[in-house]
């Protein structure tokens, strides 16, 4: 965890949860080569439930994990982990899911199913996973 993403009492900041689960779906995209994704994929609900507090200079892993392949939305579920340094277990410090839809055309607006294409390399279903350490 790096002072850039703690708030005043260098606890990790609620904002950077929904970065570390951006940067592990990014992850995602890349390992299964949907290009173009990000663009046309605004988030349109969000929901994070805080377990456990991360300080500066702890080190954390986020997972993200495609729960629901859906004909123009997904929803994804992730994960915030703090890594313990003490061979001790790790503590689950955030956990929630979020929606995506994908708006191919900013200036008409509206969904649209996702391409096939993405739909294929995706297998059609959930199941995807990925990690991200922070």
């Amino acid at each position: 965890m790096e002072w850039i993403d703690t708030d005043a009492a260098g606890i990790y900041h609620n904002t950077t949860v929904v970065r570390f689960a951006e940067a592990a779906e990014a992850e995602l995209m890349r390992a299964y080569d949907i290009p173009g994704y990000f663009p046309v994929a605004p988030r349109v609900r969000y929901e994070v439930e805080f377990e456990a507090s991360v300080r500066f200079g702890e080190l954390v892993e986020t997972r993200v994990e495609l729960i629901r392949l859906g004909r123009s939305s997904m929803t994804f579920g992730f994960e915030v982990w703090r890594t313990a340094e003490d061979g001790g277990p790790n503590c689950r410090a955030a956990r929630g899911s979020y929606v995506t839809v994908h708006v191919p055309d900013k200036e008409k607006g509206g969904s649209a199913p996702w391409p096939a294409a993405w739909r294929a390399a995706l297998g059609g279903r959930a199941g995807s996973d990925a990690g991200h350490p922070h």
